[in-house]
């Protein structure tokens, strides 16, 4: 059983890619007003700014967007997309501007607000993409820049469960990007129904959990 103190060693002593896929299985949980939201993190990509031509850092760019690409492991990046808000947790030492982006979750704790928070998605469709995990689990703009060991938003590595079989795939949604669109920088639990663009037919009984 890991413990907050592992995970800030492994945010600080891993490589991106190594903690992308470390997290797959983390418990993730938000304090809100309402009560509290929690879910297991299923599907993750890393993004390796300054090289990675898909990554906001990209060519160490400086905007006050990124601002929080800059700091310490464990920095909640947050920007929105199509209107939607998309979690991301810097994953190197201050100064390298690299991190996950937060795909999907399965929800484990507080379903029924999540479901609220969603305007009555139900299944899937709750959390299975990384604006509808931000809306399920009532994460707002005011956590930027904080700390995913600090904040209201954080890490329980006591409850982090095991995925019998970790996927590497290429990323979502990175066109014309040269080697960077295939790269298979994306993690997810096979088999586990929640997901991103998870067919049907590839779902396991188990959700791919041991």
């Amino acid at each position: 059983m890991d413990t907050i103190k592992e995970v800030q060693e492994i945010l600080n002593t891993k490589t991106t890619p190594e903690v992308a896929e470390y997290l797959i299985g983390m418990y993730v949980e938000n304090i809100t007003p309402k009560g509290i939201t929690a879910g297991y993190i299923v599907d993750c990509e890393a993004y390796l700014g300054p090289e990675d031509e898909a990554a906001h850092s990209y060519g160490m760019r400086k905007t006050p967007r990124v601002r929080a690409m800059y700091e310490k492991a464990g920095t909640i990046y947050l920007y929105t997309m199509h209107t939607h808000l998309i979690l991301n947790i810097i994953t190197q030492k201050s100064g390298l501007p690299q991190g996950v982006m937060i795909r999907a979750i399965e929800p484990a704790a507080g379903v029924e607000l999540m479901k609220e928070n969603r305007g009555g998605k139900n299944g899937p469709q709750l959390s299975n993409g990384p604006g509808k995990l931000v809306a399920a689990l009532g994460i707002t703009k005011d956590l930027y820049g904080q700390s995913i060991f600090s904040s209201s938003l954080r890490l329980v590595p006591e409850k982090k469960r095991a995925a019998k079989e970790i996927l590497h795939l290429p990323r979502i949604g990175i066109p014309n990007k040269g080697q960077w669109t295939q790269m298979p920088l994306r993690y997810a639990v096979a088999g586990n129904p929640y997901i991103s663009q998870q067919k049907k037919n590839q779902i396991t009984e188990d959700w791919g959990w041991r």
